[in-house]
């Protein structure tokens, strides 16, 4: 029995301290500057903002669109959609998808809402980095998200909020949605990775630079770490939070290099019976916009059905938040 007890005191000590590596905060502030203020992109009906950020310890900036509604109607809360960029940066989508959305939300195509465009840097994985300087996990989920909500009119609950990622950003979406499921209600995962837990994907094998210098200045050049964040090991672990409870779904083309995983993925979730949609777009690439144009209408179908009543109910000026 002593040794049996031995052997779990030891197995939860090891927990404890893989979960201090994985999350170790710096000593120091960071030594070379970083990228948390991006330049604005000029669009009609987007904010370029920054707030205050204690986790990174400097001033961080996002970008948001607001429909026309907004300004003309200032008892109404809105939902949100929070758009997680690829790597890279993401600020050349910004332009794009903020026309994307605001001609469909002029069209009637989907009720009004705010799109929220953080900044995960070019390429954070939106995760809390192993050495603490790039807290991006943090920074979004326990800042942004309280800082949108008082300061916008936000339907500030789970059914009021959107979150969806391309690509590095899809990666993100299906982490931070499972993990954080008290706070999205819906979870948009398009041509997500990577997605297994080898990183050993198509990019990650044609990119082996990249691949070492990401598994070293995110995860500390520690597999485990990598693997103890993946979507894969989360979905497991919240899979009975989430079930029936968080709308999933996944887009891929069928020309994507990303599809094979994103397949894996799906059925990984079939396993865990989370409820998803996984849709194979013919004739598509790993490119944002081309994904959202074959998705067509099918697209605005799943943001009204996600938002639903929660929607409707943001005519009403008392909706409270969680």
């Amino acid at each position: 029995m002593k040794s049996v007890c031995y052997a779990k005191a030891v197995a939860v000590g090891c927990l404890a301290v893989f979960h201090l590596a994985c999350h170790r905060q710096p000593e120091t502030p960071p030594q070379a500057p970083l990228p948390w203020v991006t330049p604005a992109v000029a669009a009609p009906r987007l904010q370029h903002l920054t707030f205050e950020s204690a986790a990174a310890r400097t001033r961080i900036s996002f970008h948001v669109y607001t429909p026309e509604l907004y300004d003309t109607a200032p008892a109404q809360r809105f939902p949100v959609l929070y758009w997680l960029h690829g790597s890279g940066g993401g600020l050349a989508g910004v332009r794009p998808l903020t026309a994307y959305f605001d001609s469909a939300i002029r069209a009637g195509k989907v009720p009004p809402l705010l799109v929220v465009f953080p900044n995960g840097m070019a390429s954070s994985m939106w995760c809390d980095s192993q050495d603490g300087r790039v807290p991006m996990e943090t920074v979004l989920v326990k800042e942004l998200v309280p800082h949108i909500d008082s300061t916008f009119r936000t339907i500030a609950a789970r059914e009021g909020r959107l979150l969806e990622g391309f690509s590095m950003g899809g990666y993100g979406a299906a982490r931070l949605g499972f993990k954080y499921h008290a706070l999205f209600g819906t979870v948009s995962i398009l041509a997500g990775g990577p997605l297994d837990l080898s990183f050993k994907g198509p990019r990650a094998t044609a990119n082996p630079g990249e691949r070492a210098r990401i598994l070293q200045t995110v995860y500390g050049n520690d597999l485990a770490c990598f693997q103890a964040q993946s979507p894969w090991r989360l979905a497991e672990q919240h899979a009975a939070a989430v079930r029936d409870r968080t709308r999933v779904r996944l887009v891929v083309g069928d020309r994507d290099n990303t599809l094979a995983l994103n397949r894996d993925f799906a059925a990984q979730l079939t396993q865990l019976k989370i409820p998803h949609t996984f849709t194979v777009l013919p004739g598509v690439d790993h490119n944002t916009m081309a994904v959202l144009a074959a998705l067509g209408t099918a697209n605005w179908d799943f943001y009204r059905t996600s938002f639903g009543a929660r929607a409707a109910a943001a005519q009403q000026p008392d909706v409270q938040g969680e």
